[in-house]
């Protein structure tokens, strides 16, 4: 009789379910189920909310892909299976079912955008836009922007600020929000949209012109560039610069400091009239636009210079060579005289490409400022300027690139007296130059001498003059004044 045989019963194993990315989810995300054992062979069951799936085989059955629509609570379990084949018979032997794994499936939440303002804007405004995704479970957001179609973000913010908008910035801008260290996203927010238009600007004029005698009236005109109404203005001057004092960069670059009129509320209509317009009226204006619904305010509007010559000003800027109109790579020599002294004077100009500023690129010494070769840059208005803020009478210069110039007064012409006009030639060995003489566009004589004088002179003398030459060209223009 053999001996008995005994048989170890051994516990049976448990597998494990793994979930990735993770076990709360909104609906649409697909999970990853994986049923985990430490030996292989095994045919994996899932359970599903306690009732079993269909059998998968061998190859796909350790991992099970869930995507859900509803929201809800589903539990998975699974549990492994293989035939023994012993002492001639086949058995199934199966593992314990795995502990349960709950996956929460939850609506996916769509974030909430603003814009503020939440209005039509102007290039140059500030505008903010905000993302806000609302799901307690999720502690940390990342956030992106995107603007229209594309699919690239503009910014990945929660908060995204616009601190200057362009009109290229209009369009339809939608947010969306994605876990931190986590893989669950938001929906896409409802676009808001951001309108951007050019910002209307203020356009100053001076009528009848900037050159006038004292006592003269002259009135300011500032307009709006777009067609609304409803429209109240402000008025500037610039001055040097002190504290407190509001600061414009200039399209040409340089910077400009102004001030309000102190009366400035009397041009609120859009004109404001200087009369009689005195020696302290000379300076350059400035205008802006402003409205209250919506509140709004243009940019300042261009540079206004107004001129104003007196009979007896404090000082007088001597220039040589003694004319208006100047050619390029020419010397120039300005210096302010006076009957007594002319210390504590100095040369100040205003021009275009600078605004206002010292007479610096020329050789200066005390009064006088000597350019040694002219630019057209160097065109503008010049004039003295005394420690205490008083002025000569401006004279504007003109540099021209051209073989054509003319030969004007610096300052104005006594009415009574002779008024002489000369065309000259770059090139002062020719001989006089055969011109036609124009005031305001019109044609007054044809010289074979290239001068022309009126004997005469009289307020309605008074205007722009040049000079053409039928082949070598014509001079720009010059304002004669007449005093009385």
């Amino acid at each position: 009789m053999s001996p008995p045989s005994y048989c170890c019963i051994h516990e049976k194993p448990t597998p494990t379910v793994r979930v990735n990315p993770q076990s709360s989810v909104y609906t649409g995300d697909t999970i990853t189920l994986t049923c985990e054992l430490q030996s292989t062979g095994w045919e994996i069951q899932w359970y599903k909310n306690d009732q079993s799936l269909h059998p998968l085989s061998t190859e796909e059955t350790d991992t099970l892909k869930v995507t859900d629509d509803n929201e809800g609570e589903t539990v998975y379990q699974c549990h492994e299976c293989r035939i023994n084949y012993m002492a001639g018979f086949y058995s199934n032997y199966c593992t314990e079912i795995s502990d349960p794994v709950r996956i929460t499936v939850r609506a996916r939440p769509k974030p909430v955008a603003s814009i503020d303002p939440d209005k039509p804007v102007f290039s140059g405004d500030a505008v903010t836009l905000r993302c806000d995704v609302q799901d307690e479970r999720v502690s940390s957001w990342q956030y992106s922007w995107y603007k229209d179609d594309s699919r690239r973000p503009v910014s990945s913010e929660q908060v995204y600020t616009i601190s200057g908008v362009e009109v290229t910035h209009t369009g339809k801008y939608t947010c969306k929000g994605a876990e931190r260290r986590g893989s669950r996203s938001s929906h896409f927010s409802d676009a808001v949209t951001l309108t951007v238009s050019e910002r209307p600007g203020a356009v100053l004029s001076v009528s009848p012109q900037s050159w006038l005698t004292e006592g003269d009236s002259v009135t300011l005109s500032c307009e709006i560039t777009d067609s609304s109404t409803d429209w109240t203005f402000s008025w500037y001057t610039a001055v040097p610069f002190r504290d407190g004092l509001t600061q414009i960069k200039h399209n040409h670059g340089y910077i400009m400091y102004v001030e309000l009129f102190s009366d400035s509320s009397r041009g609120s209509g859009g004109n404001y009239t200087l009369s009689p317009a005195a020696l302290n009226h000379t300076g350059v204006y400035m205008c802006r636009g402003e409205r209250r619904e919506p509140a709004f305010h243009t940019q300042y509007s261009n540079p206004q210079p107004l001129w104003i010559t007196g009979e007896s000003p404090p000082v007088s800027l001597i220039i040589n060579p003694s004319r208006t109109q100047h050619f390029t790579n020419d010397s120039l020599s300005l210096s302010c005289e006076d009957q007594i002294n002319s210390t504590g004077w100095r040369v100040r100009r205003y021009t275009h490409s600078e605004g206002g500023s010292d007479c610096s690129r020329g050789s200066v010494t005390g009064s006088t400022c000597k350019i040694s070769s002219l630019y057209t840059s160097y065109t503008g208005v010049y004039w003295c300027e005394s420690e205490s803020g008083e002025n000569s009478n401006p004279v504007n210069i003109t540099v021209h690139d051209g073989d054509v110039i003319l030969e004007s007064p610096v300052h104005p012409v006594t009415e009574g007296h002779p008024l002489t006009l000369r065309c000259l030639y770059r090139y002062p060995n020719s001989s006089n130059l055969r011109a036609d003489f124009y005031k305001n566009g019109s044609v007054l004589q044809n010289q074979t001498t290239g001068e022309m004088i009126i004997y005469n002179v009289s307020k309605s003398d008074e205007g722009f003059y040049h000079c053409k030459h039928p082949e070598r060209g014509e001079s720009l223009k010059s304002w004669v004044s007449v005093r009385v």
